[in-house]
């Protein structure tokens, strides 16, 4: 496997968000600029581990598993404002909320404690310097989060002004959370993927 294991997560990532089997090797190799030789080897290996059948996930819960062990911590920051979500209603720049905010945005079960934001690494001097005068740094309710591969800003979804990501992604970042987020994953899971 590729040593950051970008190539690997991203084509998972495809796979969970078509699990249907719908996409082709040559297809994913594309989306995730990939040499179609290391997709057909990567699946080969998913399907040794009977997570998938050709490109149909055959195990939709221990993919994402496989996903969360390739992936590293990220670098998080973290400040304190008074109104997040009117702040990412008004802001330009590109984000992707999820776990805590971006479940009560979709099923409603978590009690929403922290706003958890995917940013862009180029962004983060941008970020830091308007969060420095509209709030307080260290411990609170906002957490920017620079994600290893920026591939993940693909998947896109808007609620109510906000960008969010899609249910894939949050399913991974909540079993990645842990704690409370785990009762949200497991309902999403047997509701939203039988």
């Amino acid at each position: 496997m590729p040593r950051d294991n970008k190539k690997s997560k991203r084509i998972i990532l495809e796979l969970l968000h078509n699990p249907k089997g719908d996409l082709t090797k040559y297809k994913i190799a594309k989306e995730t600029q990939t040499n179609i030789s290391w997709v057909i080897s990567f699946l080969r290996k998913l399907e040794k581990e009977k997570l998938t059948k050709g490109t149909k996930v055959k195990d939709y819960n221990k993919l994402i598993e496989f996903y969360i062990k390739l992936d590293k911590k990220p670098k998080t920051y973290e400040f304190l404002l008074q109104d997040p979500i009117k702040y990412l209603k008004q802001i330009k720049k590109q984000y992707l909320l999820t776990t805590y905010a971006a479940e009560n945005f979709t099923s409603h079960h978590l009690f929403l404690s922290r706003y958890d934001i995917y940013i862009k690494k180029e962004d983060l001097n941008n970020w830091k310097k308007e969060l420095f005068k509209k709030g307080l740094i260290g411990k609170g309710n906002l957490r920017l989060i620079i994600p290893h591969d920026e591939y993940i800003f693909k998947y896109v979804e808007k609620r109510k002004g906000l960008n969010i990501v899609t249910m894939p992604l949050l399913m991974i970042d909540l079993k990645k959370e842990g704690g409370v987020c785990i009762q949200a994953y497991e309902y999403l899971m047997k509701h939203v993927h039988r």
